[in-house]
């Protein structure tokens, strides 16, 4: 497994009909895969996330989705960034992602995290707990579901979770990747150091030197070689063939979330979600992502092209020019 290069789906909210949803999913994937993309990712919420829209926008369940996208695409891998751990019981987590495994002719990811979205658990009914609560859930969880990934039975009797013998077939192989994704230096850094194949890393951009301090540290506790686990970082990317316009729908976006980057000095930008942020023309942002975020160390990049990647044409002018840069 490797994930250098990867395109997250953050909204399903382009299309005139739901008729027309799932094909413009489709199109996006292909069109991923035709760029050179190593994985294609969809997010695992059942409303839309605040800083994206308003919760009664399209949202699809996530592994019906890549399921969906399996029988669609012939390469490219497929994965939640990421499975909110809360919402399943590991066991059958297990069993769902080997499914896709299946389906896809061995291009599943397992992406999981400890779950976040308080709404969401509320209205369905899940149980959200303490932020210590969730992560105690999530390393339950990776006990489970690691071995039964292997092709091994799980015995687990914890204080959330419990299996008895739990067999998990057919497998297409025992290595199914399992991917960490978050920013929490201590928890979320320990448990990929243990259990992941891959860490992507959500954070500001200016804030990565620490981070893959703080990895190289719980790699260390764990001790595993950090070169070992393969690291991205979720950049946010505004990509126009006009730089200009694209410079433009960031600004307009950062309004609305009551940022003005005109006012604000470097100091001041880099504690904004902007730090986050990529935008202007598909050689202008390979050459921000260059700089801000892979010359810290960093080994790719997943982009969420929020503003317009489900243009044609977007995605692959993306992947045209990042891919020399992870080659």
């Amino acid at each position: 497994m490797s994930i250098r290069l990867g395109y997250q789906m953050p909204n399903f909210s382009n299309t005139s009909s739901v008729r027309e949803l799932f094909p413009a999913v489709i199109a996006q994937a292909r069109e991923a895969e035709r760029a050179g993309f190593d994985a294609a990712f969809v997010m695992d919420h059942f409303y839309q996330l605040p800083l994206i829209g308003e919760p009664e926008e399209p949202m699809l369940e996530a592994y019906s989705a890549l399921s969906g996208l399996a029988t669609a695409t012939e390469r490219i891998q497929l994965s939640a960034l990421v499975t909110g751990n809360t919402y399943r019981n590991p066991a059958l987590l297990a069993k769902t992602v080997t499914t896709l495994d299946v389906v896809s002719g061995g291009r599943a990811v397992l992406g999981i995290g400890a779950g976040w979205f308080e709404l969401e658990h509320q209205q369905y009914g899940f149980e959200f707990g303490t932020f210590t609560e969730r992560f105690e859930r999530l390393d339950e969880a990776l006990r489970i579901i690691t071995p039964m990934l292997r092709g091994q039975r799980s015995t687990f009797d914890g204080k959330w979770y419990h299996t008895e013998n739990a067999m998990n077939e057919p497998r297409i192989r025992d290595d199914l990747p399992i991917l960490l994704g978050g920013g929490g230096e201590k928890k979320t850094f320990g448990m990929a150091a243990r259990f992941a194949d891959h860490l992507n890393i959500i954070c500001n951009a200016s804030e990565l030197p620490r981070k893959l301090d703080a990895l190289h540290q719980r790699c260390a506790e764990a001790d595993r070689d950090p070169a070992t686990l393969e690291t991205s970082f979720l950049a946010l990317a505004i990509v126009d063939e006009d730089g200009d316009r694209a410079r433009k729908t960031q600004a307009d976006m950062l309004s609305r979330l009551g940022i003005d980057l005109s006012t604000l000095s470097e100091a001041e930008r880099r504690a904004t979600v902007a730090d986050r942020q990529f935008a202007g023309t598909p050689d202008e942002v390979a050459e921000q992502i260059r700089d801000r975020v892979l010359g810290h160390g960093i080994d790719g990049v997943i982009v969420n092209l929020i503003a317009n990647g489900h243009e044609p044409g977007v995605i692959e002018q993306t992947g045209r020019a990042l891919r020399p840069l992870l080659d």
